[in-house]
């Protein structure tokens, strides 16, 4: 009797998770796999023992990057501080806050002089402000394990069927054969969030049905666009076998939760990190908004810097234990947090955010009528030299404004570059008015929008 497909696939699941993918990481210098196993041990420690294990890195990172890192050896020796001793979380305060003027000011002198194979990499933009930095092999490793350790609080494992619906070009750009033979091995499979018209929205609906993957895993508001589609056409996406979608980078709303849960039949797992603050936080099957606590001290700061009472809104400012190649310590992320005061039910010692605000980016509308990720825009502005940061309103399908506060370095040439890109985005008849100002306003609620469509 043949063996049924669902065994079959749990078979190869087990030989990509097991064999293939640690095979890969090892061959890409990586230590994820043991990360990984570590992480699945340090998860039910209490939270005394887990804020030891902070502590621990801690001094071990800041006596590594004040002996190795010229920006850190410079600033430790101006403040006149010893560091690699703390003997509390809480004197990590003693160290000023890090933000992106810092590092785009200090990016050469934020390498190690240790740090080897340092990768490039450029955040999404969607705050309107783009920035440049580095990645080492350590935090890259971390950062795997991390999503690796949460993605299995799902059953669901690496070699599971996977269907990604993602925007950014570093992903979509790096299709070529050694990459598409890679995600082929793991079952996973690339949709580009940027374009959503219907023959686009008809492709998505179709491919997911076809590949009937265990796991999604993309935008909440793109996700959310192809249910509402796949629900107007009356197409079922329910008795696909899918067990779980996870969702990062935008802000994951209530009324999303619920369409992709009705939609596709199963829970919404919600993720909140970034490119440059690492992997922070991951929901479990029981609801807790649980922290990457071994890898990231999170703290939450009011306006002065100073840390709120438990259970009060602050800023969200991390330090991630595994930079030493390229540190974020104390680095500000801009988004709005509450920490969550209860323990989780499912017994895990680590913390939670209960509130996590903002990271939320709107779509657009082309002159044709194609919807399509407000990313799309973001990235023809995100790497330009000497732009400080940016606002785009879209009036109307005809007219769409770009706002741009200049620093020095800015190319004079970028606004026929800006006007030209998104022409290609939007179509060749929309107009796209280019203006340098001194300051980006705020909305009327205070809160800043980079990406605001008034297009229908």
């Amino acid at each position: 009797m043949p063996m049924p497909v669902a065994a079959l696939s749990s078979i190869y699941t087990g030989l990509v998770s097991k064999a293939l993918f640690p095979l890969h990481e090892r061959l890409k210098g990586h230590d994820s796999v043991a990360l990984r196993q570590g992480l699945e041990r340090s998860q039910w420690l209490a939270p005394a023992e887990l804020q030891a294990l902070q502590l621990q890195r801690l001094n071990s990172l800041l006596a590594e990057v004040g002996q190795h890192v010229p920006y850190y050896r410079e600033l430790f020796q101006r403040l006149g501080l010893t560091v690699g001793s703390f003997a509390s979380l809480a004197e990590l305060q003693q160290l000023p806050l890090l933000g992106k003027a810092e590092i785009r000011a200090h990016t050469e002198a934020m390498k190690s002089t240790r740090g080897r194979s340092l990768a490039r990499f450029n955040t999404g933009g969607s705050s309107g402000e783009p920035l440049i930095f580095f990645i080492g092999k350590e935090r890259v490793s971390h950062d795997v394990a991390a999503k690796w350790r949460a993605t299995r609080w799902w059953g669901v494992d690496i070699g599971d069927p996977e269907m990604v619906v993602w925007g950014s070009p570093i992903e979509l750009g790096a299709q070529d054969r050694l990459r598409a033979w890679r995600d082929r091995l793991l079952r996973t499979e690339l949709l580009p969030a940027f374009e959503m018209n219907v023959a686009k929205l008809d492709g998505f609906v179709a491919a997911i049905r076809r590949k009937r993957p265990s796991m999604l895993f993309g935008y909440p508001s793109a996700l959310s666009h192809i249910a509402r589609h796949a629900r107007e056409r009356g197409v079922a996406m329910d008795d696909l076998g899918i067990q779980v979608a996870f969702v990062t980078s935008e802000r994951l709303y209530d009324e999303q939760r619920g369409l992709l849960s009705e939609v596709f039949g199963c829970p919404v797992a919600n993720g909140y990190g970034g490119r440059d603050a690492g992997f922070i936080a991951h929901q479990c099957p029981s609801g807790g908004m649980h922290l990457t606590a071994e890898d990231i001290i999170v703290e939450l700061l009011d306006r002065e810097g100073r840390p709120v009472p438990l259970g009060t809104a602050g800023e969200i400012v991390v330090t991630h234990l595994a930079t030493s190649d390229f540190p974020f310590i104390r680095y500000r992320t801009g988004d709005i947090a509450v920490m969550d005061e209860r323990a989780c039910a499912c017994g895990r010692g680590l913390p939670m955010l209960k509130e996590i605000q903002g990271r939320s980016t709107d779509f657009v509308i082309a002159a044709d009528g194609t919807v399509m990720h407000g990313l799309a825009l973001i990235y023809i502005l995100r790497d330009l030299p000497g732009l400080r940061s940016f606002k785009v309103v879209q009036h109307s399908r005809e007219l769409t404004e770009v706002l741009l506060v200049p620093e020095p370095g800015f190319d004079p040439g970028a606004p026929a570059r800006i006007v030209e890109g998104f022409k290609k985005r939007l179509g060749v008849s929309v107009a796209v008015e280019v203006r340098l100002v001194d300051a980006i306003p705020t909305e009327k609620s205070g809160k800043f929008r980079y990406i605001v469509s008034h297009a229908s």
